[in-house]
């Protein structure tokens, strides 16, 4: 069973997206949740692309390196010819945080080409790279701002964007001599930009990294076909969103060897009486305008402050959450923060503004939904569908289910991908779960998701 195409999704919910692009282009393929076991490969069967999805990017250096060796080591096993390691598109990372300089240094034993191929932009969902830069819009649609401008990414609670040259930002992160290659090459014939990525890996010493700008889709095909050439004949490592594959899959269509393979979902009995479940845990202003919109759903609004120090405060909600659900109400369970009072309110009460560490909230968060989920199972109700807003709280919660792997169930909006879920739980097995990042979808997304239908 030769797998041609690796990822490690440094969040739950990037890795899904990348998910979605691979099985959008033909490819069998499978995201799991942890490095897979031998039972659960086998009965994945043939795949083109695996992926495996984790929780780096919330991590230190040296829990990075930790959690990536066995990773490496897999893929190395697997014999795949791209090992990408995917991060957000929005790149947001530092020395001390999910270090894509740290990333690169823990995979980079496992593949037989030294440089990294890094790719900046994803037109698809408003990330563009040009000269080096970085920009995105805010938003699905918004106004294109450089990265370090940006008004959500300059002020990251955790990782805050400052700088928009992305050599230089992954400098900081230890990756000391990156090259690039510049949108304007791609109007060159073939042989000239073959000659000028080759002159860049030819030098006295290699470059740890090559940057591909990526300014328009157009641009993707000519990435990969740089990325294509340099991995027939050794196993490279790619850095980048999920236009690492588009890029890829993008060549294959101009060469005129596009897949059309399908991957088989899971499947799983009908449960006309459970609701949708629906929790969103970022505190992004997008979550919270997309909140204010779902006006299908109950919304049940939780403090911050009570989801990490009043038990019996979450236990109230929980019971509330239970009732609505049996009653076939489809429910949306929130976080209300300091900042953006996702139920339309100007801001949380100063009761909710509290200081604790990010990671000790989606912990918290985390641990609520999987109480939610596994209540209505034990109750012989299990959920219709679940979603989860917030990329550390969708990692800790989907690890936490005992879902083993999920499979593309289609594509809600750019960057927002259904999934159905693989479980030894009979209960869980096929469970539609949407996973979203904060920055992700229009402002009616979770109407959307409510309305997609399970066949």
């Amino acid at each position: 069973m030769t797998v041609r195409l690796g990822w490690y999704g440094d969040d739950f919910t990037g890795a899904t997206d990348t998910l979605a692009v691979a099985a959008q282009a033909g490819w069998r393929s499978l995201l799991f949740l942890g490095v897979p076991t031998d039972r659960h490969r086998a009965l994945a069967g043939e795949l083109d692309a695996l992926g495996i999805a984790g929780s780096a990017r919330a991590m230190s250096p040296e829990r990075m390196a930790r959690e990536l060796a066995p990773v490496g080591e897999y893929f190395r096993g697997e014999g795949v010819s791209v090992l990408l390691y995917k991060c957000c598109s929005t790149f947001d990372s530092s020395p001390d945080v999910g270090s894509l300089g740290a990333a690169m240094a823990a995979l980079r034993p496992y593949v037989g080409v030294p440089t990294a191929f890094i790719v900046g932009g994803q037109p698809g969902i408003g990330r563009y790279c040009c000269f080096s830069n970085l920009f995105a819009a805010v938003g699905a649609g918004g106004e294109v701002s450089r990265i370090d401008r940006h008004p959500t990414m300059k002020n990251h609670p955790v990782t805050p964007m400052n700088e928009g040259d992305l050599r230089l930002h992954l400098g900081r992160q230890g990756v000391d001599a990156v090259a690039a290659v510049h949108y304007p090459d791609y109007q060159l014939p073939e042989a000239q930009q073959d000659a000028r990525v080759d002159a860049l890996l030819c030098t006295g010493q290699a470059p740890d990294a090559v940057l591909f700008d990526v300014a328009q889709a157009l641009d993707l095909a000519h990435v990969g076909r740089q990325i294509a050439r340099r991995s027939r004949a050794q196993s490279m490592l790619a850095v980048g969103p999920s236009s690492v594959f588009q890029a890829l899959s993008e060549h294959e269509r101009a060469q005129g060897r596009a897949s059309a393979r399908i991957m088989p979902r899971p499947g799983r009995q009908g449960r006309e009486g459970a609701g949708v479940f629906v929790f969103a845990g970022s505190m992004s202003p997008i979550t919270a305008d997309q909140v204010r919109h779902a006006h299908s759903y109950a919304r049940v609004s939780l403090r911050a402050s009570d989801l990490l120090e009043n038990p019996a405060a979450v236990d109230v909600r929980l019971n509330t959450i239970r009732e609505l659900l049996d009653a076939g109400r489809h429910v949306l369970a929130y976080v209300r923060n300091g900042r953006h009072g996702s139920d339309g309110s100007d801001g949380a009460p100063a009761a909710d503004r509290i200081a604790a560490a990010p990671g000790e909230l989606a912990a918290a968060t985390a641990d609520f939904v999987g109480r939610v989920v596994r209540r209505q199972a034990q109750a012989g109700r299990p959920l219709r569908r679940l979603g989860i807003a917030g990329g550390d709280t969708s990692s800790l919660a989907v690890q936490g289910l005992g879902i083993w792997a999920l499979a593309f169930d289609g594509v809600l909006a750019p960057g927002v991908t259904l999934c159905r879920a693989h479980s030894d739980d009979a209960r869980l097995h096929g469970l539609p779960v949407m996973l979203k990042g904060g920055q992700m979808g229009p402002v009616d997304i979770f109407e959307r998701f409510l309305a997609r239908s399970d066949d």
